[in-house]
């Protein structure tokens, strides 16, 4: 019942953001729409790991950053069609995924999030300390992993082609089918056994383990599936922008996405995607205040920590249970 319920809102707000275009079809609002649909799938997914699965991971912006730049060396180095490049990076940020899923076995809150905000790290500094050249193009010395320039020109899906001036338009058609199949899985995951017994493990590990629910098993399995939408986000954005740099390891988007997931209601399946929404909407609205925006917006996230502990959507849901429990 809840899974048909879930499915049904994902329907009507898809054939909601299906027809905006035609009605706002400004350039700005449809490609600030499509960076909403990147984000969006991002939270839905980190939203797994932290709020069903209970771990702690900071990985997820070094697991977008993955798939962005797989995409763009499969394209550069091997002239790789964009189409076979994205879902092969995404693939590969599995891989990575699955790798650090293994180191964090051993360890449970603030451990995980320091081992994966370390492997971020690592990551990034590995890119822009990368400066002996790789190959000589006319451009100029190129690093294996693009240095702090980061790559350029490493291909596309077409659309600027096919569709002329209207190419944002298609790519805001695209991002809608990813977060649409994202949001599909992220429900199927939640609401099927696999979340049950994610659910189990992070509210009463021990009782879970004693039931035969394999903490090792599913928190591989939680890092593995979480991470291929993630790649693919990236992946996307990378192609979207053409162009991806060191930028995409930036501990300020990371910490503004999980700011979306704890406004939202970190452990709910729509709450990401609305304190998606609520932030972007803000930082929209602020953003000719030029150094007052962070300050706004930490502000905006201090009140709703203090007011709604639960998030947005977590604390209507508890509202509507107790109204429920009254009557």
């Amino acid at each position: 019942m809840n899974m048909r319920r879930d499915f049904l809102i994902g329907l009507v707000l898809i054939l909601a953001c299906a027809i905006l275009p035609l009605v706002f079809g400004m350039r700005y609002f449809v490609t600030q729409a499509t960076l909403f649909f990147i984000w969006g799938i991002v939270v839905l997914q980190w939203n797994l790991v932290l709020g069903i699965g209970g771990i702690f991971s900071l990985a997820q912006m070094a697991l977008f950053a993955v798939g962005a730049y797989a995409t763009a060396m499969f394209g550069y180095y091997f002239q790789m069609p964009m189409i076979l490049a994205m879902p092969l990076a995404a693939l590969v940020t599995v891989g990575i995924s699955t790798l650090v899923g293994l180191a964090c076995l051993r360890l449970k809150g603030p451990y995980v999030a320091l081992l994966t905000l370390a492997v971020a790290q690592v990551l990034y500094l590995l890119i822009v300390n990368d400066t002996e050249c790789f190959t000589n193009p006319p451009s100029g010395c190129m690093p294996l992993f693009g240095g702090v320039r980061g790559f350029t020109r490493f291909g596309d899906l077409g659309f600027r082609t096919l569709f002329g001036s209207k190419w944002y338009v298609a790519d805001y058609y695209l991002g809608l089918t990813l977060l649409a199949l994202a949001a599909a899985f992220s429900i199927a995951i939640i609401r099927g056994p696999m979340g049950l017994a994610f659910q189990a493990l992070r509210d009463n590990p021990g009782a879970a383990m004693a039931r035969g629910v394999s903490r090792f098993k599913y928190q591989l399995w939680i890092f593995a599936l979480s991470a291929f939408f993630t790649g693919l986000a990236g992946s996307f954005y990378a192609v979207h922008f053409a162009a991806v740099g060191p930028t995409a390891f930036s501990i300020s988007t990371l910490l503004f996405l999980l700011s979306m997931i704890v406004v939202g209601g970190m452990g709910t399946i729509w709450g990401p995607l609305l304190g998606a929404l609520i932030l972007m909407l803000a930082d929209e609205a602020m953003r000719e205040f030029g150094d007052w925006r962070d300050i706004g917006l930490g502000a905006i996230l201090a009140g709703f920590v203090i007011l709604l502990p639960k998030g947005v959507l977590g604390s209507l849901q508890a509202l509507a249970l107790r109204l429920r429990g009254r009557s």
